[in-house]
């Protein structure tokens, strides 16, 4: 929901937000709020008294425990009362019982149990005078028809939305062109320039320029960029004067951009510029309960874009998931996925054996291997005065001494046995007979 929605609220206050930025300090929100309505206000609008004084109940509805927290956050200190609810049928359920006491319904579009056009519905069909405000980030399949459906008659959107949104990555682009693809160019600026062309900031005018990796920018095109943000315009390369824009930025990077600061490869002056709201989302090690949502999401996805039935996924590929340490984040989790489903082929469900061997053993307490080393005879080298054993010789020990280790971490079950050596059970039998080695619970 975000400030959007705050900003909705606060003009239905008669209220304003005001923004101060100082460098080195960042940006600074000031929410204004009339202490009182006129007296002008007639008996018909008694309604519209009780939202404005701060003295409404709202029912909030979104399945992200932190919008929840932090809008009911809002609210509160805007002198309204917040029932939260991470989803449609518990909102429902409450809205039944007690529909009188809501004075407002603020509620997220899209939401895995019940979508905001659903709970709109059945809040209509319950009290259909009850003011209700839908959000969303996105209108993916959201018409003005849907919502006037639902007893809307008003849909308020961003009006960057229907503007174009342009993204790059700095870290791609040659240093010798990335000022041109930001800033454009004139005709015969520079070797090349056969015509002028504009720049992806002016291509964004009105709209969302996302730079992604920003941290890879040159120095000399910061200098440049902190200008247009400053001044909102943008002189191409070669050009005799400036034009106006009017876009809103994003930027994302994995850098440590204060270090980088500190080295003298980023200036301070454009990260406390580009710093107005800084989200800084954790690696993926650390949000755990993050991954399993992730894979749930994108394997329906490439499902869907692969033209295949959607598998079922098994506890134990979430497990051996959630253990690997994901150095490259979702990106890396995306990209085993894809590899899942193609070796999957028709199997209904996706267990760990379907991973690539290196992941299968993620979590996994290696200590018995480091046991088994331990109570080996150390390999001896050529001219150390003992004989090499043969690779055949070799290899059988070796086969021998994982086998072993293998029957020690699984304790006896077959499928944990079976999906961490990446074979099948029949010839995982096989090997365990050639070295007289004892067989599997009937577990």
């Amino acid at each position: 929901m975000g400030l959007s929605t705050v900003y909705g609220i606060i003009k239905e206050m008669e209220g304003d937000i005001r923004v101060y930025s100082e460098e080195g300090l960042g940006s600074t929100f000031e929410i204004l709020i009339p202490e009182q309505i006129g007296e002008t206000q007639t008996s018909e609008d008694e309604d519209d008294v009780k939202l404005k004084t701060g003295k409404g109940k709202v029912l909030l509805v979104d399945d992200e425990p932190a919008i929840i927290k932090w809008t009911s956050q809002v609210l509160e200190r805007l002198g309204y009362k917040v029932a939260g609810f991470m989803n449609g049928f518990e909102a429902i359920e409450k809205f039944r019982q007690d529909s009188k006491s809501f004075d407002l319904i603020l509620t997220d579009l899209a939401m895995p149990q019940m979508t905001g056009i659903e709970l709109v519905k059945q809040i209509k069909e319950i009290r259909s005078d009850i003011p209700i405000i839908l959000c969303t980030g996105f209108s993916d399949g959201l018409t003005k028809e849907k919502i006037q459906a639902c007893g809307i008659s008003e849909m308020v959107i961003s009006k960057r939305a229907l503007k174009p949104f342009l993204a790059v990555d700095c870290g791609a682009l040659p240093e010798t062109l990335v000022e041109s693809t930001l800033f454009g160019h004139e005709k015969g600026s520079f070797t090349g320039a056969q015509k002028k062309q504009d720049g992806l900031i002016t291509q964004a005018d009105g709209g969302t320029l996302m730079l992604d990796e920003v941290g890879d920018l040159p120095l000399n095109a910061q200098k440049t960029f902190l200008r247009t943000l400053q001044e909102r315009c943008v002189r191409p390369v070669g050009g005799a004067s400036e034009k106006f824009v009017d876009f809103r930025l994003i930027a994302a990077t994995n850098l440590d951009l204060d270090q980088m600061v500190k080295e003298r490869l980023f200036r301070k002056d454009l990260l406390y510029r580009i710093r107005a709201m800084e989200i800084k989302l954790p690696p993926l090690r650390e949000r755990e309960k993050d991954i399993e949502e992730i894979i749930i999401k994108k394997v329906h996805e490439l499902a869907r874009r692969y033209g295949i039935e959607t598998k079922a996924i098994s506890p134990e590929f979430f497990q051996t998931l959630a253990a690997h340490n994901w150095p490259g984040n979702v990106r890396e989790l995306i990209n085993v996925l894809e590899y899942v489903l193609a070796t999957a082929g028709q199997d209904p469900t996706l267990f760990s054996k379907h991973l690539p061997p290196e992941y299968r053993t993620a979590g996994l307490d290696f200590k018995p291997v480091m046991e088994i080393k331990s109570r080996q005879q150390p390999f001896v080298t050529p001219g150390a005065g003992d004989e090499l054993p043969t690779l055949k010789d070799y290899r059988i020990k070796m086969d021998r001494d994982y086998l072993k280790m293998l029957l020690n971490t699984v304790q006896g079950n077959r499928d944990t046995a079976s999906r961490i050596s990446g074979i099948s059970r029949s010839r995982l039998y096989g090997l365990l007979k050639k070295h007289n080695l004892p067989g599997f619970s009937s577990s």
